[in-house]
């Protein structure tokens, strides 16, 4: 990789972080985290969404890049445990909820929506279509579900 592609990579992967950071912050307010949490959880989310889309845009598809942050975030959330405490795994979520693909759920349901609309002939191409957004929701969650777990699981903390 030459050093013009990753220079013509940055704006969009600073872009994809700062909306990340914004999005990971506003879940941990959600999440009834303090001031100095909800700045753990901005990186968590820009981190996140910044190797999800550095993945992207060397050509994974959705579940592997967000499967690759997931995992990623959640052994940078073990790495700096000492200072996060006990809420390193609720940091590490709060930063991965952002890559949740809402669009794909939103097309997945609208189509199985369009359904009762159609005749019963036509119906099957909207059915397949919403099926596919569906299952692409599906495995993504799956994907950062499992990156989330996995390091948990291998490191455990004698703190719990």
């Amino acid at each position: 990789m030459s050093a013009d592609v990753i220079v013509q990579a940055l704006p969009h992967l600073g872009h994809q972080a700062l909306f990340g950071a914004i999005a990971a912050a506003g879940f941990g307010v959600l999440f009834n985290f303090g001031p100095a949490m909800l700045i753990w959880c901005g990186a968590a989310g820009a981190f996140a969404l910044a190797v999800r889309s550095g993945g992207q845009d060397l050509g994974w598809p959705l579940e592997a890049a967000s499967f690759a942050a997931a995992l990623a975030t959640s052994c940078s959330a073990i790495l700096v445990r000492r200072w996060l405490g006990a809420a390193s795994g609720a940091v590490a979520l709060a930063g991965c909820i952002p890559m949740v693909p809402g669009a794909f759920f939103g097309h997945a349901l609208l189509g199985f929506f369009a359904v009762t609309t159609v005749q019963p002939s036509e119906a099957i191409t909207p059915v397949v279509d919403a099926m596919q957004y569906m299952l692409r929701v599906s495995f993504t969650l799956g994907a950062i579900g499992a990156g989330l777990a996995i390091p948990t699981h291998l490191i455990r903390n004698p703190d719990y």
